[in-house]
């Protein structure tokens, strides 16, 4: 979301987090790990490096991600358990070589880092015969702190059609509470910020006891995330707290909105922002890549079209703009403030 905090990672919070990992898949010595994002990224540093070390499995791993040398090393190595963002997962999908490999062998893939929208965790099911596992986490919970139980299938949130992120993990305490009100607890079904809990989470910032006393309250990290679970534990992420669109008073979380230009069958890439609007206060806008063979051919008349027979009224992009390619960080993860901040100086240029 910003300049990094420096997280204060103890080596309990990894062999915690590396614990989980191994006993929730089933994961030993004859797994064989990719590396699909960098060492410094959370992710990497302990779901790549402690992990499979913790195991004693193999780690394959590449200089950077470039999609045409992953599908190799997935099928020369027989790769079994891999973490990366969706981004990556789609770039391997739209590979024009993609359907000329074995990934057969991938019985775990796994994104982290953002949620997974329904229509690409189908696309991958149905080319490649396995189910994309999703989790989420923090630095501040040194990875993951909610999977998706091996050998079951996500429900789908009725309300959003947004796939569930899964339940906590064991030895784990969560709450959903007011976004404003903190001391207040929500029902369940009613989103709100997610409050975690457990010996994953971090000790504080390196240096910063402001940050510090902001985010953890009496062991209880504040993630900054929307979400809400359902009756049977599920949990759902409804989006970042910061990321959120007022529109005419109404509530757009930009993931829902997301979730439609995914169905769409010339989308790549998508990401919305809230750009001001001197109307309704500020109106969802859509960056969209679109796949090789659709440039040219899909207008911003066609996406705002299937947006509005596909959402309620008040939700669906007033624009939309083409770019070739979505800014991510190294690790993979989309740069939602890069986009919302070019708006925002193009609204003072105005």
């Amino acid at each position: 979301t910003g300049i990094p905090r420096g997280a204060l990672t103890t080596h309990s919070n990894h062999l915690s987090n590396a614990l989980t990992n191994a006993l929730w898949y089933s994961l030993g010595a004859s797994d064989v790990f990719f590396g699909f994002v960098p060492w410094f990224h959370i992710t990497g540093a302990n779901m790549q490096t402690v992990l499979p070390f913790f195991v004693g499995g193999t780690l394959v791993t590449g200089y950077r991600f470039e999609p045409g040398l992953v599908l190799r090393q997935i099928e020369k190595y027989r790769i079994t358990h891999s973490v990366g963002p969706i981004t990556m997962y789609i770039a391997l999908l739209n590979h024009p070589d993609f359907k000329k490999y074995d990934l057969s062998s991938l019985t775990t893939p796994i994104s982290g880092g953002a949620p997974v929208p329904d229509a690409i965790a189908k696309r991958w099911e149905e080319e490649v015969g396995t189910y994309l596992y999703n989790v989420m986490g923090l630095t501040e919970s040194t990875a993951p702190m909610i999977f998706v139980p091996p050998g079951q299938r996500v429900p789908v949130d009725p309300d959003t059609e947004a796939l569930s992120i899964g339940i906590p993990i064991s030895n784990t305490d969560f709450m959903v509470v007011d976004p404003e009100e903190s001391e207040k607890v929500l029902p369940i079904g009613e989103a709100g910020e997610m409050l975690a809990r457990g010996s994953e989470i971090v000790k504080g910032y390196w240096n910063r006891p402001k940050e510090t006393d902001e985010t953890f309250t009496e062991g209880w990290c504040h993630t900054g995330d929307i979400a809400k679970m359902d009756g049977q534990g599920w949990v759902y992420l409804v989006d970042r707290k910061k990321d959120m669109i007022i529109a005419s008073g109404y509530k757009v979380w930009p993931r829902e909105v997301e979730d439609v230009l995914y169905k769409h069958s010339a989308t790549k890439e998508a990401v919305v922002v809230g750009k001001r609007d001197p109307y309704r206060g500020e109106s969802p806008k859509a960056f969209i890549s679109p796949k090789d063979g659709w440039k040219g051919k899909v207008t911003e008349s066609d996406y705002i079209n299937f947006c509005k027979e596909n959402m309620a009224a008040y939700k669906y992009p007033r624009e939309v703009e083409f770019i070739d390619e979505v800014p991510k960080t190294e690790s993979g993860k989309v740069m939602r403030r890069v986009l919302r901040d070019q708006e925002a100086k193009k609204g003072m240029k105005k």
